[in-house]
């Protein structure tokens, strides 16, 4: 482009006007970069194919409970290796600030997951005790427990013997080597036999149902065989990878998509009035600048599309650089979303909505001052009026 020079002149005529508005910019889309990547995790949970454990649980609602006589059926399904079950427990350590997610899990569950890592006398521990619990590492370090330690609990959900305080043996302590998965030694373990035994309202029922499959590029066909069990009954179950299970876990507890939207919503609104006023503000000191190019034989589109072109590229600067930080920071978010989010960067999707985004912003805040300058009258301009 012949006139990026001019461009990029008059874009910093004033540094510290121009740099404080372009941190604006990259905060606005930092934070655009991370909330929508979310968004877009969060609003599809990935193929079926070729997933070697997936998930069965209630068609209806996550909170909806499967019958326990579901699992030997499952189990006889061609193409599934094994079968295990948990159901979720949700109860409170302390105080509700303590919170932390915790499950009822059948006795073969932990072989679901060689990658967590229990010493065999910790695992031995813990299957001989029904009132036994396993946590992760980081939850262990983060209370202080060690091994033979009470973990009280305070029931939110399930009460037993008309109380709400539970307790467990602390009998192990996995730990995950994968750093990106940190985030999964926050969880706790205990019994599904001493959870059905023990609560007030449930018994033979389980949360969900976790299956190994003998052939991953068989997973479309098993899990289509695994819900034709339970076809037109009070049951249907639906069949569907871990993580697009563990986010459609997390929009029980809120609508992610409508969060995203509104909060953006908002940064947005905000960024085009800063950003328009920066615009505004700059085009009006530079009205004799202006009347001299057209003296100099600068047409009124020419003048129009060089004031559009600056709006652009301060947002199209700041927007790239803030989306770039977040391509770096997703894993971290990643890391610590406790296995919901896996994204190693920001997607494509989120990278062209990016784009689309600034140059959309960059013309609607320089439109209205780029008008003004294309009818400058000269004379005017130049005289001062």
């Amino acid at each position: 482009m012949k006139y990026l020079h001019l461009i990029w002149a008059a874009l910093f005529r004033s540094k510290t006007r121009t740099s404080l508005t372009l941190l604006s910019v990259i905060a606005a889309f930092l934070l655009f970069g991370m909330l929508d990547s979310v968004r877009l995790t969060f609003a599809s949970g990935g193929p079926i194919s070729g997933a070697n454990r997936m998930v069965v649980s209630s068609r209806l609602s996550i909170t909806q409970m499967l019958p326990y006589s579901l699992e030997s059926k499952i189990a006889a399904t061609p193409g599934v290796k094994s079968v295990a079950y948990a159901a979720w427990f949700g109860g409170i350590y302390r105080d509700p600030k303590n919170f932390f997610p915790n499950f009822a899990v059948g006795p073969t569950m932990l072989d679901m997951y060689p990658e967590y890592e229990l010493t065999p006398a910790q695992r031995k521990a813990f299957d001989a005790d029904r009132t036994a619990a396993v946590v992760g590492e980081s939850l262990a370090e983060r209370h202080g427990w060690k091994i033979g330690d009470t973990i009280p609990m305070q029931a939110t959900i399930f009460p037993t013997r008309g109380s709400n305080n539970w307790e467990f043996k602390l009998a192990g302590i996995y730990k995950i080597n994968d750093s990106k998965r940190k985030g999964e030694e926050n969880q706790l373990w205990f019994h599904w036999q001493y959870f059905d035994e023990s609560n007030d309202y449930v018994k033979s029922r389980v949360g969900w149902y976790m299956v190994k499959l003998d052939d991953p590029n068989q997973a479309d066909r098993v899990a289509k065989a695994i819900d034709a069990l339970s076809a037109n009954s009070d049951h249907e179950t639906k069949t569907q990878t871990e993580q697009a299970f563990n986010q459609a876990f997390a929009k029980q507890f809120a609508d992610v998509g409508l969060i995203v939207t509104a909060i953006m919503g908002a940064v947005f609104f905000t960024l085009l009035l800063l950003t328009g006023n920066t615009m505004a503000q700059a085009v009006r000191e530079r009205i004799p600048e202006l009347a001299v190019l057209k003296t100099i034989g600068f047409s009124n589109r020419s003048v129009l599309w060089l004031v559009l072109a600056e709006s652009m590229l301060l947002i199209v600067i700041g927007g790239s650089i803030g989306l770039g930080i977040a391509a770096l920071l997703m894993p971290v978010l990643s890391s610590a979303s406790n296995g919901m989010i896996q994204l190693p960067t920001v997607p494509l999707q989120t990278w062209g909505l990016g784009l689309a985004l600034m140059l959309a912003i960059g013309a609607i805040v320089g439109l209205l001052p780029a008008i003004r300058a294309m009818r400058l009258n000269i004379v005017d301009a130049l005289a001062g009026r």
